[in-house]
């Protein structure tokens, strides 16, 4: 057992008496307090609308502090409702009409008393009906704009058997996370025909915080959900496709939205434990302070996993928020704070596994750190007839990560290693003001936007060997690069600098928008936006000035002069969505837009390309665009007519006008040969059949090719072809649940996805990646829990990601060209003990 787990006896302690004296406040009381051995807990009130006439047949359900819906109910002809049997305790009380607002009341039952009869005004509904959506349970016909929009709850994330923290993004249906490096690195994700990389058009957001970090030292759009703490998410928003005015960088292919808890609960310490060294302690407190409320918590992690070199990976994540108000009125501060250090074992080619095993590594010396602090303020204002909310955010951020791709192919001596440093602030802002009225007695909301946000950035990548900086010879460059004096001496040797591409700049976006939705009647409903976004870079190159000495006479490079500039570009993006319905339950959508992802700083001014294995000898380079358009369309139909059945189904179609991006391993421009299409067809099933059970059945298919034939990205000795390598294509997800059934819950659930092209000609493919995992969960006694996580129950030697490409696997071995992987991790089980209080 790790070392982190030797304290969680001492946390375990000092976190039970933190708040033990804090509770909700519950309601004013109409009677004197009894210890009537009678008494039957009940709730019980009137609904009326803003007049103060009664409204017969309101639905009213009432949700568990953890989001379970325990009961619902209608009111009768008078407008009167009454629900008995509730044990005490804290309840949300949801009141719902068509045609009317949906409203949401805390309410407190005491163990002697319950509290007095409520009066619920319902006013007139906009277009679009707030409603505090608690997972996929939910019937969202009526409410949501499209058949892949989502909402998955915290009670469906803790039932969930997760590996890593990034996971929870796999709630979305399609979505799948993998890893090919160390756990420290952010994960590789893959989703609607994309691989997606560590980000690029999937866009993240904390609380209205974006995630991902555009013009990254490693990757477009990077996305590292190890500062995500999953205890602490109240719920994930999702929506994909480029439809969507609140969305502008990164959300081509779809976004997240993480929403985390302002009052937990109940307050919680939990310590885990298991396989290869792995080790865990989290906790979560919050109480009341003032008129307000003070939540805080923080986690201890650490891992070695499977791999002959352990990981190491120990990370820190902190988080502290103080909230007043409720979901009408109120507003609230975070800090967070994330460290994460790690070794790693990056993939390897399959025909390095005889040397150094399935979870081996050829250069155990890569690895890094990274840190993320964070302060955001969140204010929000709701009225008749407007709703506004304003979100402000800054963060500093760093990472320092060490990878070798290609072993010994470029320097037999000293390796390929290579380093990639990035630091930055950034600073932002999302604000939106929504204005609900009547246009010639049609319902009508208008919504403005503003996202502004700077990064300022400070990225470097180096040449490295174990760790330290260092001069390296590429012994095959006239295999990259031929030029003329290849002809005279085939046995050149290029210099390359371990300065390779050093740079500061800033990274400016600014994004408005302008929303309206009409209901033109009670079957249909439009969505119509115009979205616009700037960008503007002001890049200065500190890369040294460079000569090809082994080229005599070759004139020096001013990497300063060449690659500083300024770049400024803006793009407008329509976007329309029709929904029709609903009828028997049943809605149907029709949507398209146009969207983009931003593109690396650095390629945006670049007219040199730095020094690299790839471009060992100074060579002029085109400047990619600050910004890639892209356009889609979808059709969808979401039904809930089946008895307790919530099923959606899709065809989208996505077009990319360029696949060309700046390579941040190497420093250069990598090109495709021409833009992509993508389409496919999503089908999404939820069913609770039962009070306890719950059933999904995902599943989603889905191509991408370019629009020209694509050599580059071709097998040896082949023209090439059009397919985009690593595309994910089929994809699986389901899972059966029971939940709090004679104080067990469990999960079952399967996850498969593959297999892909890893050649545009499709000559070099994967293997399906298949993964079974379970959970299980029983409730000792009332405060404490036990878990059992079994990860891989198969224990399948799958891979969590695939590449091919030409690499070496010992200083005097041949170079190769094949099939590059990273294993899954083996059958393990964790352990879990949970404290509430």
């Amino acid at each position: 057992m790790p070392r982190l787990l030797v304290i969680a006896p001492l946390l375990l302690t000092s976190i039970c008496y933190a708040s033990a004296a804090d509770t909700p406040l519950a309601a004013q009381k109409t009677q004197p307090a009894t210890t009537d051995n009678s008494y039957q807990p009940q709730l019980s009130g009137t609904v009326v609308d803003t007049s103060g006439a009664v409204i017969a047949g309101a639905t009213v359900l009432v949700r568990s502090a953890n989001g379970t819906v325990q009961i619902t109910t209608q009111s009768d002809t008078t407008g009167a409702f009454l629900i008995s049997g509730l044990p005490p305790g804290d309840y949300q009380l949801v009141v719902s009409n068509p045609g009317f607002e949906t409203k949401g009341i805390p309410v407190t039952i005491g163990t002697t008393e319950a509290p007095p009869p409520l009066r619920i005004s319902l006013g007139v509904g906009a277009v679009s009906t707030t409603v505090e959506v608690q997972g996929r349970e939910d019937d969202l016909v009526g409410i949501a704009d499209s058949a892949t929009q989502g909402t998955v709850g915290a009670k469906e994330i803790e039932d969930r058997p997760i590996l890593r923290s990034g996971e929870v993004l796999e709630t979305v249906p399609g979505v799948i996370i993998t890893q090919h490096a160390g756990g420290g690195k952010a994960n590789q994700y893959f989703l609607r025909g994309f691989n997606l990389d560590h980000g690029t058009d999937f866009a993240v957001f904390i609380d209205d915080m974006p995630l991902n970090l555009p013009s990254h030292a490693h990757g477009e759009g990077y996305s590292d959900m190890n500062t995500v703490i999953p205890e602490f998410v109240q719920r994930v928003n999702f929506e994909k496709g480029p439809y969507y005015a609140d969305v502008g960088n990164f959300g081509s292919a779809g976004s997240a939205h993480l929403e985390f808890f302002k009052t937990l609960p109940e307050n919680f310490v939990q310590v885990e434990g298991g396989r290869y060294g792995y080790g865990r302690a989290v906790f979560g407190v919050s109480q009341k302070v003032g008129s307000g409320s003070l939540l805080f918590g923080g986690e201890a992690y650490y891992d070695d996993g499977p791999w002959t070199h352990p990981d190491g990976y120990a990370k820190f994540n902190g988080l502290l928020t103080y909230s007043y108000g409720d979901d009408t009125n109120g507003f609230s501060i975070t800090a967070r704070g994330y460290h994460g250090k790690w070794n790693s074992s990056d993939q390897i080619p399959v025909t390095a596994t005889p040397l150094v095993g399935f979870f081996g590594a050829l250069n155990p010396t890569d690895g890094g750190n990274s840190q993320r602090y964070s302060l955001q303020a969140e204010w929000h204002r709701e009225r008749a007839r407007s709703k506004t909310k304003i979100t402000v955010y800054g963060f500093y951020y760093d990472l320092d990560l060490f990878s070798d791709f290609t072993y010994y192919l470029d320097d037999p001596v000293k390796g390929d290693q290579f380093e990639q440093q990035d630091k930055r602030w950034v600073v932002g802002l999302d604000a939106h003001h929504t204005i609900s009225s009547e246009w010639f007695g049609r319902k009508v909301e208008n919504t403005i936007g503003l996202q502004v946000r700077n990064d300022w950035v400070h990225n470097g990548l180096y040449r490295t060997e174990n760790r330290l900086r260092t001069n390296k010879n590429d012994s095959n460059p006239c295999n990259a690069e031929p030029i003329d004096a290849c002809n005279t001496n085939p046995n050149l040797v290029a210099v390359l600098p371990a300065d390779t591409d050093l740079n500061k700049f800033t990274d400016t976006m600014v994004g408005f928008y302008a929303e309206n939705k009409i209901e033109w009647s009670d079957k249909f409903r439009s969505v119509l936006a115009l979205r616009g976004d700037d960008a503007t870079y002001v890049v200065t190159s500190l890369t040294p000035s460079y000569t090809a000495t082994e080229l005599p006479g070759a004139p020096a490079v001013n990497f300063a002069t060449a690659n500083s500039g300024t770049v400024n570009k803006f793009l407008p993006e329509p976007k329309a969505s029709l929904i029709f319905g609903p009828w028997s339950k049943t809605e149907f959508y029709v949507q398209g837009g146009f969207s983009f992802h931003s593109n690396d700083a650095r390629g945006a001014t670049q007219t040199e390309e730095p020094i690299s294995p790839d471009n060992p000898f100074p060579t002029t380079t085109v400047r990619i665009p600050a910004l890639v358009p892209t356009k889609g369309a979808e059709i969808g139909v979401r039904t809930t007519a089946f008895s307790h059945l919530q099923s959606t189904v899709s065809l989208w179609y996505l077009h990319s006008a360029s696949e060309l991006q700046q390579d941040g391993d190497t420093g250069g421009t990598v090109a495709s040969a021409s833009p992509s299409n993508r389409y496919g067809i999503e089908w999404a099933n939820y069913y609770t059949p039962l009070e306890h059970w719950a059933f999904d059945f995902d599943v989603a298919d889905s191509r991408a090719f370019f629009t020209a034939i694509d050599p580059a990205d071709a097998a040896p000795n082949s023209p090439g072809g059009k397919r985009v390598p690593e595309a994910v294509g089929l994809v699986v997800s389901s899972g059966i649940t029971m939940h709090d059934y004679n104080r067990f819950s469990t999960s079952l659930r399967l996850r498969a996805f593959g297999p892909r092209d890893l050649t545009s000609d499709g000559i070099y493919r994967s293997n399906a990646t298949v993964l079974l995992n379970a959970e299980v969960r029983y409730r000792i006694a009332e405060k404490w829990s036990f878990v059992v996580e079994a990860l891989n129950l198969l224990n399948r030697k799958d891979h969590d990601i695939d590449y091919a490409y030409e690499s070496r696997i010992t200083p005097t071995a041949e170079s190769a060209f094949t099939d590059v992987f990273h294993p899954v991790e083996p059958f393990q089980l964790r352990f879990g003990l949970r404290r509430t209080f």
